[in-house]
């Protein structure tokens, strides 16, 4: 089956696999590092299942090593992880931390010294709560705060990274932090919501520039987390909730960093509550970038609301679902990468996050065995496949995730990891995934060489 998967690859296709700062490193008070909007949140009674912390999370801050090898054992090309703004800046702004710089430098030269690619991402939600006190991401000066971060990682890393994303999933930022309140800082606010994703979006184009002029033969991109939005019937109200489903949650990112322009529909509905939007903003959101991450892990049915306001999500009666309750539908991830390929024509495309959550358990032999992941992983990885031969530019895949992590709200009780974590003691127990997904990797390498 490996074999048969990979053929649908290039030679030079990347295979990885993805963290995020805040949900691995722990330390979250060593060397430095001030508080983030999630720290606050996970302190606030009720945000949280169980109260659950970063302050440990997987230790990869002390552990990354060992972890580094667990990636060589895996065999992937690459590996993406984000920089933690509180290490590198904890006032937000200003002074920059050395010791807080030191650990990426090193984690970089450690990855580098095994044969992995890095792939940094500079923004996966961990704010400075210093900033947030001053009014976050729908203060425009937040932009050049994350500047002036930019910057200070740029001119350490610029070297020596090839692959940098600005922000990862604007859209939960967004939505879930300023607009419904389930993800830090914990605001709801359409208008708070709106001059974020555009404060988020302006931050990208200009870190953009920062970035070129510090890794001039560096790629950069973009991640956001898209979906298909399949009307849950040919009724036209089901098709018009579908079409502002796509609206919300896709076109108002992909639109200004395509065409350079918010879509009009979108505009119309939320025109009594939009941020100003200066001149030349649409023009910076639009900078060329190498290519657009795109991280999906379902795609809803999404039908009209009976009761009028906006679209509902309609259960599909006979799908698989992880457990994040979220249904398995791999034909999502092929659709959409044709979608965006056909509608907005990136340079390239990668999918910087794909995975699943089910309640995986250690066996008497100590094993963790997870055919339902590795269905999965096979159902997706066929998906994307099946795009590349539609003509999609995809050019590498990285699962969610190398480990078991701090999954948001969720705490510690929803497992994506390849390698299970057991918390109290933090041992590393690779899954039958691990490997499935190692073997993957090795047909793909032997493909090539045999090609060359």
């Amino acid at each position: 089956m490996s074999n048969e998967l990979v053929s649908q690859f290039p030679s030079d296709f990347v295979w990885g696999a993805a963290t995020a700062a805040f949900q691995v490193e722990g330390a979250s008070r060593e060397d430095g590092r001030s508080e983030s909007v999630w720290d606050r949140f996970c302190a606030t009674p009720g945000k949280v299942r169980n109260g659950d912390t970063g302050e440990i999370a997987c230790d990869f801050y002390h552990r990354y090593r060992d972890d580094i090898g667990l990636m060589r054992e895996l065999g992937i090309d690459a590996f993406r992880f984000s920089i933690a703004w509180p290490r590198i800046l904890p006032e937000g702004r200003g002074r920059v931390n050395q010791a807080g710089l030191d650990f990426y430098d090193r984690l970089v030269d450690e990855l580098l010294g095994n044969g992995i690619a890095p792939y940094a991402t500079l923004f996966h939600w961990d704010t400075p709560q210093c900033l947030e006190d001053e009014g976050g991401w729908p203060e425009r000066s937040t932009v050049d705060a994350f500047c002036e971060y930019v910057e200070a990682v740029a001119a350490r890393l610029g070297d020596r990274v090839g692959h940098w994303i600005t922000h990862n999933e604007p859209w939960v930022v967004t939505w879930l932090g300023y607009g419904g309140g389930n993800h830090a800082p914990g605001r709801a606010s359409d208008a708070e919501a709106l001059a974020t994703a555009h404060h988020l979006l302006l931050s990208h184009g200009r870190a953009v520039e920062i970035l070129r002029s510090h890794s001039p033969n560096a790629e950069i991109g973009i991640t956001l987390n898209i979906d298909h939005a399949y009307p849950a019937s040919d009724d036209p109200a089901d098709v018009a909730a579908a079409r502002w489903a796509d609206g919300q949650h896709n076109r108002w990112f992909l639109d200004p960093i395509f065409r350079g322009a918010y879509p009009e529909d979108m505009l119309e509905r939320w025109a009594a509550a939009m941020p100003e939007i200066h001149p030349g903003d649409l023009e910076a959101i639009a900078v060329p970038i190498d290519f657009l991450g795109i991280n999906n892990y379902s795609s809803p049915l999404i039908g009209a609301s009976p009761v009028g306001g906006r679209p509902v999500v309609v259960r599909r009666p006979d799908a698989e679902r992880t457990d994040m309750g979220w249904e398995v539908v791999p034909d999502g991830l092929h659709d959409i990468l044709v979608r965006v390929t056909r509608d907005y024509a990136p340079a390239a495309i990668y999918v910087t996050e794909n995975g699943a959550a089910y309640a995986d358990v250690r066996g008497h032999d100590g094993s963790v065995g997870d055919p339902e992941r590795q269905a999965f992983l096979r159902a997706y990885i066929g998906a994307a496949g099946r795009a590349v031969a539609d003509g999609v530019p995809l050019r590498g895949y990285f699962t969610w995730s190398l480990l078991d992590n701090f999954e948001w709200p969720w705490g510690y009780g929803k497992r994506f990891g390849l390698v299970y974590v057991d918390y109290p003691t933090l041992e590393r127990i690779p899954k039958g995934s691990f490997y499935w997904y190692r073997d993957l990797i090795a047909a793909q390498r032997e493909r090539a060489a045999a090609a060359a």
